[in-house]
């Protein structure tokens, strides 16, 4: 059976990540993938709080094959793997380094703030078994907001201007190499470019379930605030903007 890289770009995600990781671990349905967390020099204290709950996982694993028992983590033959990386900041220079540490057939880039629904793998596996190689899920927020609501509804439809990096994204390792992974150039929109590139080669699908992702930068900014900037950041790269211009208005408008 196929093996899933789940790769997961993080700076400062020390009230999130172990419950995103605990999600993972009980959401799979198939225990022989492998989490790549890729670092990017978080400031506050993400990496101690990933390592000890690695280590705790490494043992918890251990004792588990000695004793035989395929429970909860799985057997050596069906083992989750999960690993911290260290890397320059910025997600696009993040999830190529965490491809590059890949050793599944099958990429899985999620965001840190994004949970997957129940049996995600099984889902990814039965559409790339079904001859396609890339895609992602449809897409919900935690938030009840009314334009929220109406831009989730919107990630059913398999048009390039419905994409987004949260609503996460599977692709076959493979092709991902061919295209040459993420354009760094791009501090921002990264996700959106590359997938751009996978429409352009006819080559994406929509799995008819939902991940959930955070409001949270819609909270703290405005959601009709930060839904007008991010429209404009689209319209600005339909035009031609460059990576540098798209930052800049990003850095201006909405970074905090």
């Amino acid at each position: 059976m196929s093996k899933l890289s789940i790769v997961i770009p993080i700076f400062n995600e020390v009230n999130n990540i172990v419950s995103l990781l605990k999600t993972l671990l009980e959401r799979t349905k198939h225990k022989h993938h492998e989490i790549l967390l890729i670092d990017g020099g978080s400031t506050d204290d993400t990496v101690n709080v990933v390592s000890n709950y690695i280590s705790t996982f490494n043992r918890t694993q251990n004792e588990n094959r000695k004793r035989c028992v395929d429970q909860l983590f799985g057997n050596e033959k069906h083992a989750m793997y999960i690993q911290l990386f260290q890397s320059e900041k910025g997600r696009a220079k993040q999830m190529n380094f965490g491809a590059q540490k890949a050793t599944g057939s099958i990429l899985y880039f999620l965001h840190a703030d994004t949970f997957p629904p129940k049996h995600f793998d099984e889902f990814i596996l039965k559409k790339i078994n079904a001859g396609h190689q890339a895609g992602c899920f449809r897409m919900r927020f935690n938030s009840y907001h009314p334009l929220l609501l109406v831009s989730q509804f919107f990630t059913r439809f398999n048009y390039s201007w419905c994409r987004g990096g949260d609503q996460s994204l599977f692709i076959e390792t493979s092709l991902f190499q061919s295209l040459a992974g993420f354009d760094e150039n791009y501090i921002i929109y990264e996700d959106c470019e590359f997938i751009h590139r996978l429409y352009e080669k006819n080559e994406f699908t929509i799995i008819p379930k939902s991940v959930q992702t955070s409001a949270r930068k819609y909270r703290e900014q405005g959601t009709w605030k930060l839904q007008y900037h991010f429209a404009i950041i689209h319209i600005k790269k339909s035009k031609g903007a460059t990576p540098e211009e798209l930052y800049a208005y990003y850095k201006k408008h909405v970074a905090s």
